[in-house]
């Protein structure tokens, strides 16, 4: 028998940016939620060429929010005025981070600015001001805003939030955004939505890869949101998963 490899997986979570005190940083919400989940938080800096070679090394990873937005010109756009943060750096981490998971299929789970980026890795366009593109659009960046979003039946997450209070098709969470994704990029199937449309979770149809993005942000709200807790538990057990199978392999 190939020897059990019980070792927390090492999840890589793409760091953020701060121009004035030239910082990378990370809330803590991100890391506290994987270790719960049972992982072992490692953030990867903004430097170039460092993301992939780092990546090589992980087992999964977290893309996570950032107050900055994917560079329009990533898919073919002039930027909306709205537009006022754009981090060149960040975009270029996420998308060597994302180059390596893709290749070795190593699970990913993005998170609002993560799952955007994400989304135009894949090929796929974003809205970039939703206030301006959404007639009667919800209030998404208020940090306090709690609204419902709609679970396509038969997805992944239907099946994660069937123990949520809500029920399966439905659930409740926070909202920090302003843009969303447009056109879902290539192997991307939307899975969930707001009343007003915005697109708030994909899953990827990639056979033995868990990639998965949600609008909202799980990290902040996984201590009492049923579902937001399983996305990180899923996270961790395909990252499992996959290490076994390649221990399997090599047996």
């Amino acid at each position: 028998m190939p020897p059990e490899n019980t070792t927390k997986p090492l999840i890589g979570l793409t760091c953020r940016w701060d121009e004035e005190k030239q910082w990378h940083y990370l809330p803590s919400d991100y890391a506290e939620a994987v270790a719960e989940a049972g992982g072992v938080p490692v953030q990867i800096p903004l430097i170039s060429g460092i993301a992939s070679e780092l990546a090589a090394r992980l087992d999964a990873f977290v893309l996570t929010g950032s107050p900055s937005d994917v560079d329009p010109a990533r898919y073919g756009q002039q930027p909306h005025a709205e537009v006022k943060k754009i981090h060149p750096e960040r975009d270029e981490t996420d998308f060597q981070v994302l180059e390596r998971a893709f290749s070795e299929k190593k699970p990913v789970l993005g998170i609002c600015f993560g799952m955007q980026s994400l989304n135009v890795y894949l090929g796929g366009t974003l809205i970039q001001h939703i206030p301006a593109s959404i007639p009667n659009a919800l209030q998404h960046k208020d940090p306090l805003a709690r609204h419902r979003i709609v679970i396509e039946p038969g997805s992944q997450i239907a099946a994660w939030a069937a123990g949520a209070a809500a029920g399966a098709n439905e659930a409740q969470v926070n909202s920090t955004h302003h843009q969303s994704v447009e056109r879902p990029g290539r192997g991307l199937r939307v899975v969930a939505q707001a009343p007003d449309g915005v697109i708030e979770a994909v899953e990827g149809g990639f056979p033995d890869h868990f990639v998965l993005g949600v609008q909202w942000h799980p990290e902040r709200i996984w201590r009492h949101e049923h579902l937001s807790a399983r996305l990180f538990a899923e996270l961790i057990q395909a990252a499992l998963q996959r290490r076994q199978t390649i221990s399997k392999e090599r047996w």
